[in-house]
């Protein structure tokens, strides 16, 4: 299981690396794997500001079609251009290469607390692995 330590993670499976006052997100290796082959993602939200646990896009993979939602509040800046042609990078490489925007954080000491880190993210991870096999 990659999970890597220095990002915060949502119960919703995105994560966010915080670099200065930005944000970059993308979905955790969980979700992708979860997922399945990733064909399409939608996020129209460029130059918008939103607020946190609103749905920012959509992920489309073969077997289904999934909401993303903010894990903090903020402007989306810049959307990865990458993945128009590339979806699947988001398979390959969910906290490199398969990030899938950047915002101008609004709220991050109120809101980052609140997100799973290190080794709350393992076990939370591990808890989320157990409850699918049922």
């Amino acid at each position: 299981m990659n999970i890597p330590d220095n990002l915060k993670y949502t119960k919703d499976h995105e994560w966010i690396r915080i670099d200065g006052e930005f944000g970059y997100i993308g979905i955790t290796d969980f979700a992708q794997g979860e997922l399945g082959d990733i064909v399409f993602i939608e996020i129209e939200t460029a130059g918008e500001t939103l607020k946190k646990g609103e749905v920012f896009g959509t992920i489309e993979a073969v077997k289904t079609v999934s909401d993303l939602f903010m894990p903090v509040s903020g402007e989306v800046l810049e959307v990865n251009a990458d993945l128009e042609s590339s979806p699947d990078q988001v398979n390959k490489d969910p906290y490199g290469k398969g990030w899938l925007f950047k915002i101008e954080v609004s709220n991050l000491e109120e809101e980052i607390n609140n997100l799973y880190k290190g080794e709350a993210a393992i076990e939370w991870q591990k808890e989320e692995i157990e409850k699918h096999k049922q």
